[in-house]
């Protein structure tokens, strides 16, 4: 019984090598990088200011919110009642489209977040905000909104 004991204890230290090399040579999951950046947005009338983006992927399908605590809302919103319309230049050519209607409930002059917005992306997809802009319809007013600059740290690449 001793035998046995010893011989699975050995078996178990070697073994404990290649388990962690393997770990070491795992891949690392697919997403993007970086995952937030930030813009300076001029809104119009409606304010201006920096505004942060926050991107998550799953395959070919990704997401983006947009945070401003400069950027604020002309009247008390519902949850989920703002059509949103993010339109990403893509460093490859054309734009890259994210929509929806999330939200949460926001008061007459808040800070405004939209999304997550959906879009579809490819592989190797590099995204920029700045040459793009973001619609908001509340109550039927169109809000657009455009960056001044490119966004900070980059654009967002997508794996």
């Amino acid at each position: 019984m001793r035998g046995k004991r010893t011989a699975t204890g050995a078996a178990l230290v070697a073994g404990a090598p290649l388990a962690v090399t393997g770990l070491a040579f795992a891949p690392t999951a697919a997403g993007v990088t970086p995952q937030s950046a930030t813009i300076t947005a001029n809104c119009g009338i409606f304010g201006g200011g920096a505004a942060t983006l926050t991107a998550t992927q799953s395959g070919g399908s990704a997401t983006l919110t947009l945070t401003s605590t400069a950027i604020k809302t002309p009247v008390a919103v519902a949850q989920d009642s703002i059509a949103s319309t993010l339109t990403m230049v893509r460093a490859s050519g054309g734009t890259a489209v994210f929509s929806g209607t999330k939200n949460p409930a926001m008061a007459g002059g808040a800070a405004v977040t939209v999304g997550p917005l959906s879009g579809t992306v490819a592989s190797g997809d590099s995204l920029e905000a700045y040459g793009g802009s973001l619609k908001m319809v509340i109550f039927g007013i169109t809000v657009t909104c455009t960056a001044s600059a490119k966004q900070s740290p980059g654009p967002f690449v997508f794996d």
